[in-house]
């Protein structure tokens, strides 16, 4: 527990954690997935070189530099399904689990669309109540819509200031600490506006979400993100989700998994959700999930959202019109996919600076799309 404490209290301090994103595993309870029993790795391609530079608010900056500065451990490149670049560094390697963060989200997303196919769920349209009786009429999510929650367009009061120690996020944090229930925060939220009207960037959404995919299915997400996604793909290596005391994954950002596995999702994703023949995620449900269908979630700075990223179902939306999207995790993670270059780029990285401010001079994700952008455009 003391370990858990320490590590808690780090979080967003500025020290370095090059030593304990690689083994979350050893210091808090998790639940395991097994690797897929026909694994299946990416195949080599032509190998490339990281373009010396990227440009960034009129300047020509270092890409090493960049990966130094964000203690990058691990950066790959997919080009149409193949393996053109693999870095490692510090504690990272092909066979180290790492934390996803908040990339975990888009995992959860993808296994909510597989449980409407499978005809568990019912549709995007059902309240979350419906399946969560505990989120009584009162509450934030009492009739919200699944499809506003999967949007972080639910209406709940939240703030994920990183750099606020009495933010919404950090009393999370706290449960991550000392123990405790991720479900019962929620229903303690309380509704600040108009569900699907704003966007604003909440992580007890994603485990509302993951609330509803264990009452629907009346499996852990552990079992069926193993059975529907985690042995489909071919993962390689095993997987873990932190948990809490009720046993209940961390669905908003518990995962930890290789380089190489984050980044199968990114190529799935890019494939529409069909994986060597198999549809493992419907193709509409992709489609649906990487496309802003409001005024609030469309990319470029608004009043009606927090980001000047566009947002889907759990996936992040950048402008331009070649139809980038990523998950993205705090500290620097990235699954990052252009359908147009056929690339899939995946970062796995312990920024020491991030959440020290709230904006972009500590959390460098649009500075590090502009690096992904280099990449492409070198890989072409």
């Amino acid at each position: 527990m003391n370990e858990r404490l320490e590590f808690a209290r780090s979080m967003f301090s500025g020290a370095r954690q090059t030593a304990t994103f690689n083994r979350l595993a050893e210091i808090f309870p998790v639940s395991s997935m097994t690797p897929s029993p026909a694994p299946r790795p990416f195949p080599r391609g032509p190998e490339m070189k990281l373009p010396a530079t990227y440009r960034w608010e009129g300047k020509e900056l270092s890409s090493a530099a960049l990966l130094d500065d964000t203690d990058t451990v691990a950066l790959l490149v997919i080009r149409d399904g193949r393996m053109v670049l693999e870095h490692y560094a510090m504690t990272g390697g092909a066979g180290v689990q790492w934390t996803s963060m908040s990339v975990a989200k888009s995992f959860t997303s993808a296994a909510i669309g597989i449980a409407i196919a499978d005809g568990l769920i019912q549709s995007v349209d059902v309240p979350v109540s419906r399946y969560l009786p505990q989120l009584r009429p009162g509450t934030a999510y009492h009739g919200v819509s699944l499809k506003d929650v999967l949007q972080m367009s639910s209406g709940a009061r939240w703030s994920e200031d990183y750099s606020d120690p009495e933010s919404d996020m950090n009393r999370f944090i706290a449960v991550f600490a000392h123990g405790g229930s991720f479900g019962e925060i929620a229903t303690t939220m309380v509704r600040q506006r108009q569900p699907g009207t704003y966007n604003l960037y909440n992580s007890i959404d994603t485990q509302i979400l993951g609330m509803v995919l264990k009452a629907a299915t009346g499996r852990t997400i552990r079992d069926y993100v193993e059975e529907k996604i985690w042995h489909p793909l071919g993962m390689e290596d095993a997987a873990h989700w932190l948990v809490d005391s009720d046993g209940m994954e961390m669905a908003y950002g518990g995962l930890q998994a290789t380089a190489r596995d984050f980044a199968k999702l990114g190529e799935l994703y890019r494939l529409r959700g069909n994986w060597h023949g198999r549809q493992v995620v419907p193709e509409a449900w992709v489609k649906a999930s990487v496309t802003p269908d409001a005024p609030h979630l469309v990319p470029g700075k608004r009043d009606t959202s927090d980001s000047a990223f566009g947002y889907g179902y759990q996936w992040w939306l950048m402008d331009g019109d070649e139809g980038e999207f990523s998950a993205i995790g705090v500290y620097n993670q990235f699954v990052y996919v252009n359908p147009a270059r056929g690339l899939v780029i995946t970062k796995l990285s312990a920024n020491p600076t991030y959440g020290q401010t709230n904006d972009e001079s500590s959390y460098r994700e649009f500075e590090t799309i502009e690096l992904f952008r280099a990449i492409g455009r070198a890989a072409s």
